[in-house]
């Protein structure tokens, strides 16, 4: 599916004006932020690639790009800053919740008490993750104008990262979208690690005690 919204969209800017096709660039990389199946890494990277060509100007491409992934990020942020309370109260039939389970935003939050504001900066490498980030960044009532500069710091790294490899790769960037893809799988991967030897030795802990405790 991803493969043929990607083809669609490509399609598409090949027959639309410049501004058109600066206008789908801020519409991917805003959505992609609301709606994770929208492949707008990949997008961003072809971003890249149409500037190397000379198709649109490198500046603007990379700075629209940046900031409607911002915007996409507070738009998440801000639901969860006005429904998280009602998410907390309604567990179990909360709209958002048949998307997202509520098991998600119980970790992200302890995520947010740990790390803060560095979890907000790390959210454009976390693959997969990003909509439960700014969902739970909101919920958490994290101050915005800090969330907004570690929003802002983590496009920019993270956009500028896939224009800059869309613009070496040029006809190549098709492969970025498998890179991205074995990266994502990587990232999640390590994530599951990460919470399953956290509870290992959580569990291991208590145990311990526990043990103690009866001696």
């Amino acid at each position: 599916m991803a493969d043929q919204i990607i083809q669609n969209v490509i399609e598409w800017i090949s027959v639309v004006p410049p501004l058109g096709v600066y206008l789908i660039f801020f519409g991917v990389a805003y959505f992609e932020n609301i709606i994770p199946p929208v492949p707008g890494d990949v997008l961003v990277a072809f971003g890249g690639y149409l500037a190397a060509e000379g198709v649109v100007a490198l500046f603007p491409i990379w700075s629209l790009t940046i900031v409607a992934s911002v915007f996409g990020f507070m738009t998440m942020y801000w639901l969860g800053y006005k429904w998280g309370e009602q998410i907390e109260s309604s567990r179990e039939s909360h709209f958002i919740l048949r998307f997202i389970p509520y098991k998600y935003f119980k970790r992200g939050k302890k995520w947010m008490n740990r790390w803060g504001q560095g979890v907000v900066i790390a959210n454009r490498f976390l693959a997969g993750t990003r909509s439960v980030i700014s969902l739970t960044a909101g919920m958490s009532y994290l101050k915005i104008t800090p969330t907004v500069l570690s929003s802002t710091i983590s496009s920019i790294l993270w956009n500028s990262l896939l224009i800059g490899m869309g613009w070496v790769i040029r006809d190549n960037w098709p492969i970025i979208g498998q890179y991205l893809s074995n990266y994502g799988k990587v990232i999640i991967g390590l994530i599951v690690l990460f919470i399953a030897g956290k509870a290992y030795f959580s569990y291991m802990r208590k145990n311990s005690h526990s043990n103690e405790q009866k001696e």
